[in-house]
């Protein structure tokens, strides 16, 4: 069996990754590539492979790193089963739906430039009818389900506690010598501490671990001390008049924040104010995770039960769906919380609540995630004084809080935990979806055991015999 990294290579977006078995082909993720959006597009609309020779994919989950790139996938195409969890299938819907309607409007904005400069004009690399068309091919697969994708490999998902129906991938197989091998592809790993959901399963009787190493480089502080920090700043904010501004991915840390700010409130540790999740796909989003609750973990049944509540169906929490409702909250002069994608303030609602915000110096604006470099989000947690929203120059009054520890992947203390977990098996680790930074802290701190091989920080394109 052979394994070529293709995305997620020294960097934190695109997962992509090939297996080749027997004459056959296994694609592993397909995540759209996230940066300056004229490179990204051309990264992104061609493949280092012919599409229409993959024989299967297997999706990790939803999130659009891992699966934004599926309908391009298809377009030129791909014509395989994609193995995932239901809850995956159906987040990946709503998603890739959303991308499709950002693809089509990223593709206005690059137009307009390349028509000043005299250039063509480009096509989006796919569309929302691209989107819907691809969720046919979308095969679902329950945890510990083994199910055969390409012959010769027997494959598992099992819970990887990051988002509603993420997994880790598991492929059972036999080299050429015929003995019985495991490899076990991450995806991104969650918390331990994390709310509503499971917790991790870890690697068992692992030959080949290919792991994210996104915050390889400390520890996280625990979800408990994020949130007590993310209390104080809510009470700072509220005391002087002011709107707290949270740019928030919509699949996963907004439900992890309505989840925890629905209990503050409730038990007084938060005052009252309106919590509004100004997100179509996030609001979408929430209703999977109250259909999904085979993913919920025994304190969030604990939580349901004792509120005699519907899954996650929060009374104090404001969804708003319509543009008129999103333009309404402007009018709003007393304190609230507004959560808003994306969490990297590229694009969507966030966009208008920043650009109505960020000359007030009452408010916060409130980064809770990893911010990629040449994002607004970035610039914003850098704290410049000047940034561009839509083109416009706006003076920043507003402060930036920057709270690290809420993050859904796992710390550097998770990961090394995740490893050790097949140390007696283990014959090689290959660090993906890192910047060079964490993955070198990883791997020094993993040298402290030496039980375990000398992990590989792998290269675009770098091939391994497993």
């Amino acid at each position: 069996m052979k394994l070529t990294v293709f995305g997620a290579a020294r960097t934190v977006t695109g997962s992509m990754h090939l297996i080749e078995h027997q004459g056959h082909k296994l694609l592993l993720d397909c995540g759209i590539f996230q940066g300056k959006r004229e490179e990204s597009y051309f990264v992104n609309l061609h493949f280092p492979f012919d599409p229409s020779k993959i024989d299967a994919m297997i999706l990790s989950h939803a999130h659009i790193d891992h699966s934004g790139n599926i309908p391009n996938l298809v377009k030129q195409g791909f014509r395989g089963k994609i193995y995932s969890t239901d809850a995956s299938e159906d987040l990946a819907d709503i998603m890739l739906r959303d991308s499709g309607h950002i693809q089509e409007n990223d593709i206005k904005y690059v137009n307009k430039k390349r028509r000043k400069k005299g250039e063509r004009s480009l096509e989006p690399i796919y569309t929302q009818r691209d989107a819907i068309d691809a969720i046919p091919y979308f095969q679902s697969a329950w945890y510990q389900q083994k199910f055969e994708p390409i012959p010769g490999i027997i494959a598992q998902l099992v819970d990887a506690g990051h988002i509603l129906g993420s997994a880790a991938v598991v492929l059972d197989y036999r080299n050429d010598q015929g003995e019985a091998k495991r490899f076990w592809f991450s995806g991104d790993i969650g918390r331990d501490d994390a709310p509503i959901l499971r917790n991790p399963v870890l690697p068992v009787g692992v030959d080949t671990l290919l792991m994210e190493c996104t915050y390889g480089d400390k520890p996280h502080e625990s979800m408990e001390d994020a949130y007590e920090e993310f209390i104080d700043v809510v009470k700072r904010t509220v005391k002087r008049g002011g709107k707290v501004i949270v740019p928030a991915f919509a699949v996963g840390r907004t439900q992890n924040l309505t989840y925890f700010l629905s209990q503050a409130i409730e038990d007084g540790l938060l005052p009252d104010v309106p919590v509004v999740v100004d997100s179509p796909l996030a609001v979408n989003a929430s209703v999977l995770y109250r259909k999904h609750t085979e993913c919920f973990d025994d304190e969030t049944w604990q939580y349901i039960a004792e509120h005699r509540m519907q899954a996650l169906d929060f009374h104090n929490v404001i969804y708003t769906m319509s543009v008129d409702e999103s333009k309404a909250l402007n009018e709003w002069k007393e304190p609230m919380i507004i959560i808003s994608a994306s969490g990297m303030a590229e694009n969507g609602r966030i966009l208008h609540h920043l650009k109505n915000n960020i000359e007030d110096g009452r408010n916060t604006i409130l980064i809770i995630s990893w911010q990629a470099p040449d994002t607004l989000g970035r610039r914003l947690a850098d704290r410049e004084r000047k940034v561009k929203i839509f083109g416009e120059e706006y003076y920043r009054k507003a402060d930036v809080v920057t709270i690290g520890g809420l993050s859904a992947h796992a710390g550097q203390s998770g990961l090394v935990e995740y490893a050790l977990a097949s140390k007696d098996s283990l014959k090689r680790i290959i660090l993906s979806h890192g910047e060079p930074d964490k993955a070198q802290a990883l791997m020094e701190k993993l040298a402290e055991y030496p039980e375990l091989p000398v992990p590989i920080y792998a290269e675009k394109g770098q091939e391994f015999d497993l």
